[in-house]
Formats: structure tokens, C-alpha cells, sequence
């Protein structure tokens, strides 16, 4: 009975503790100097607030190797979108570690000063959309929405809503803001082999089922869609050069080529995460002078 007071004693000073760090008001970002921030939900409708997130240098666009025909198409919808012209939202989708992520944020930094901005939202956090378009919608900068590495079950309310905004609101999505999200999965949802059973041929004509077209229907709405491929051991070692010359190791890549190989064979990966994993590893222990 102690232990268990002891332990409700323990939560309330907790609660208390994280009721003076909440923010009392929601704070207002400062747009023109900030350019990310992170989407913070309230327990609330109009408790959520943006936290501005630390400016890091990070990967620019010429950094990112073998993925150039999804750079192209990215970088120029993207400055569509940053000069006032029609442009689409983004669905990036497929293998692990080939630059999803990297891509997008490599875009803030190459647009920043033309007043480009991110807001970066979790999926248990997409129901605030309408929130945030508020926050968002009379601003001279133009946003980008990031939602990384989403996926969704069939049931998830941030699914609804995403759908919704990007398409079928009597509220139009804002003309200064674009969703661009990244995935493994190139639909977004679960795909399962009894979701095939429901096709139908009619008139020499296949019609998906109505689960397999509900699942295409929220990918669908993305206009620009962009997939992401394993790289290939040529694409891998160049990936790897690029990052050793970052480095100042450019001198030694013979030697380095054959580690590389061996540690994306350790990891069971030929990415570009794991290309740059090694060229850290390896600049790092060429200047501690322990490589060999």
C-alpha cells in the first residue's frame, strides 16, 4: 500500500512538473526567421503549436548521388510551388536508406532564402491538418508539410483526414502549402493477398476490389510520385567516394572500395544510409589513425 501511494505520489509532482513546462499560450512562430519546425498536438483542437527545430547545415541537393531523375522532378515542382506557380503534392515511396528523407530536407536547404518553410507532422498528429493550414494560410512563405516515413492501418483517423485534405474539402488546400511525404509502402496502407480475391473481370476489363481501391485511392491524390529503387554496387561505391572526398579521405578509396563493399555485405544493405554510415566510420578512424 506504501509502494503503491509512493507511486501516485511520484506521478502527481510529474504532472505537475510537466504543467509548468507546457506552453500557457500557444506560442506564435516567427516565420521569417525560423524555416522548420515541428508540429506539436495539443490534447486539445487549438492546443497543437509549431516548435521551431535548430538550423543544421545538413545534405544539399548536390550531395545526394543516384536518385537524379527524382531530384529533377522534385526540386522543380518544388520551385514551382516557391514562385507562385500550380504545382503538386509529393509522395515519395520504397526501399529503405535511398534518400526519401534526405531529399526533402535537402530542399529546404538549397530554398530557404527564397522563403521556402517546413513543418514537419507525425501521422498521430495529421487530425491537426485543419489546424495548421490556419495557422499557415495568409503567410507571404510558401510551406511544405513533411510527413516522414508514413504509413497507416485502415482504421487510423490521421488516414481520413490526410485524404481529405489533399483532395475532396469544400475548404481548398492553401495555395502556399504542399504535402510531401515519404513511405515504404507505396500505397500507404497494408496490403494483404485476400485483398485481390474481390477483382472482377466485366467486359474484358479487370476492376480492383473495393479494399485494393480504397488503398489507391489516398496514394492517388498524391500528383507527383516519385519511387525509390535499391542502388546497385556501382551507385553504392560512388555514393561512398562522394562522402569520402567530403571527408578529405578521396587519396585512399582503392583501400576504402573493398571495406565498403565488406560492411554493406555485414549490414545486408547497398544504400545510401549506409554508404555514408561507412564513409563516417572510415574518416573517422583514418584520423584517429586506426583504419587498418
Amino acid at each position: 500500500m506504501d509502494t503503491l501511494k509512493l507511486l501516485l505520489s511520484e506521478i502527481q509532482k510529474l504532472n505537475a512538473t510537466l504543467e509548468r513546462w507546457a506552453p500557457s499560450e500557444r506560442p506564435v512562430p516567427d516565420f521569417r526567421r525560423e524555416t522548420a519546425f515541428r508540429w506539436i498536438g495539443g490534447d486539445q483542437p487549438g492546443q497543437g503549436y509549431l516548435m521551431p527545430l535548430p538550423q543544421k547545415a545538413g545534405c544539399r541537393l548536390a550531395d545526394l548521388k543516384g536518385i537524379d531523375r527524382q531530384k529533377k522532378e522534385l526540386e522543380l515542382n518544388t520551385r514551382q510551388f516557391i514562385e507562385g506557380h500550380p504545382a503538386n503534392n509529393a509522395l515519395l515511396w520504397g526501399s529503405r536508406g535511398t534518400g526519401k528523407s534526405t531529399l526533402v530536407k535537402a530542399l529546404l536547404a538549397e530554398y530557404r532564402e527564397k522563403g521556402l518553410r517546413m513543418i514537419e507532422v507525425g501521422r498521430a498528429h495529421l487530425i491537426d491538418l485543419p489546424e495548421i493550414q490556419s495557422l499557415i494560410r495568409k503567410r507571404p512563405e510558401h510551406f511544405i508539410v513533411f510527413c516522414d516515413d508514413l504509413a497507416f492501418e485502415s482504421d487510423d483517423a490521421g488516414y481520413k483526414v490526410l485524404k481529405a485534405t489533399l483532395e475532396g474539402t469544400l475548404s481548398e488546400q492553401p495555395e502556399n502549402l504542399l504535402i510531401y511525404a515519404t513511405s515504404n509502402r507505396r500505397h500507404l496502407l497494408p496490403e494483404f493477398p485476400e485483398d485481390n480475391q474481390s477483382a472482377r473481370w466485366i467486359d474484358g476489363e479487370l476492376h480492383q476490389g473495393e479494399a485494393v481501391e480504397e488503398k489507391i485511392s489516398l496514394s492517388e491524390r498524391f500528383g507527383v510520385w516519385l519511387s525509390f529503387q535499391a542502388f546497385n554496387q556501382d551507385q553504392y561505391l560512388e555514393i561512398v567516394e562522394h562522402w569520402l572526398e567530403h571527408y578529405g579521405c578521396a587519396d585512399d578509396s582503392d583501400a576504402a572500395r573493398t571495406e565498403a563493399l565488406a560492411y554493406a555485405l555485414l549490414r545486408g544493405s547497398r544504400s545510401g544510409r549506409v554508404a555514408f554510415q561507412f564513409a563516417k566510420s572510415w574518416a573517422g578512424r583514418k584520423r584517429l589513425g586506426t583504419e587498418n
